[in-house]
């Protein structure tokens, strides 16, 4: 069945080039991107938004908006509109939010999970959780990724999935930092209890729902974020607890910016998310602070 789609990725970076390795023998692929690097050559985004049956948005989250209103009514009516941003945009919104501003119900969903795209290419396993509240689409989708190596569980919880994804990128910076300063195992422990249960209480007041983020969307993210060598965010975390600050940048610490500017929820009900946002902004004496939130929250 996948065979009869014709699939759009836009964005042609690593998560671009990695659902092309997962798809290029299984449908007919079209490929933009806004700024080809190299001998990668563009389709025209007019020419080929007609033809799509499957749009994926493998591109950051801030160019979303503008980029789905501007193909919309090119789109076939049934066409369905797939993102991976793990972020929030300038004004706080998650991609979930963009696409429910810009698209019908049935025409958007969501593919968060761990899937590191050097893995995805290497040919290794890789898990997603597909968010979505239509069951063709759902069907439609797994279908299209089927003994791809890619597995995918559906949720129709896309509020929940997407806070998951999001604020995981946030708490993965507090095991980087752990792990630069070498305070073992055992701290590791307790960061990812204190992690998941902030994670469920936010995402749940944000409107997902309770236990959402112990799936892959979450507690599976964390883990492959928060211990991965590879990651970006942990990567972020080593070089705060190091206090280099001039390449502190990513998913995360844009999200510790947004949810602070547009107060998206009580930052101070949650201990450890404090802590990471208060190193973030002012990354010195890394290890005393630790000390000092354990024994506050042990006292």
């Amino acid at each position: 069945m996948s065979e009869q789609f014709t699939v759009l990725i836009l964005g042609y970076g690593e998560m671009g080039h990695a659902m092309e390795y997962l798809l290029k023998d299984r449908c007919r692929l079209r490929i933009w991107d806004k700024f080809p690097q190299g001998d990668f050559q563009s389709e025209v985004l007019e020419d080929i938004a007609p033809e799509a049956d499957i749009v994926l948005f493998c591109l950051p989250v801030n160019p979303h908006r503008e980029i789905a209103e501007k193909i919309r009514s090119m789109l076939k009516k049934d066409c369905i509109n797939l993102s991976i941003a793990k972020g929030l945009d300038e004004a706080g919104q998650t991609a979930a939010q963009i696409f429910s501003d810009v698209f019908s119900s049935n025409q958007y969903g969501l593919l968060y999970g761990p899937m590191i795209s050097e893995e995805i290419r290497d040919g290794r396993y890789s898990f997603a959780q597909l968010g979505s509240t239509n069951s063709n689409l759902t069907s439609k989708v797994c279908s299209l990724f089927q003994d791809t190596g890619l597995y995918i569980e559906p949720s129709t919880d896309i509020t929940g999935i997407s806070w998951s994804v999001i604020l995981k990128n946030v708490y993965a910076l507090v095991f980087g930092m752990a792990d630069e300063l070498k305070l073992g195992d055992n701290l590791r422990g307790y960061l990812s209890m204190a992690a998941l249960r902030e994670l469920d209480d936010i995402v749940h007041k944000m409107g997902g729902e309770v236990g959402t983020p112990y799936n892959l969307a979450g507690l599976g993210d964390l883990i492959t974020t928060a211990t991965s060598e590879d990651s970006h965010h942990h990567e972020l975390g080593r070089l705060l607890a190091r206090g280099e600050t001039e390449s502190i940048q990513g998913e995360g610490v844009h999200t510790l910016e947004m949810v602070t500017k547009f107060s998206l929820f009580n930052t101070n009900d949650y201990p450890l998310y404090k802590l990471i946002r208060q190193i973030v902004e002012n990354p010195q004496n890394v290890a005393d602070r630790i000390q000092q939130h354990l024994r506050q929250v042990y006292t």
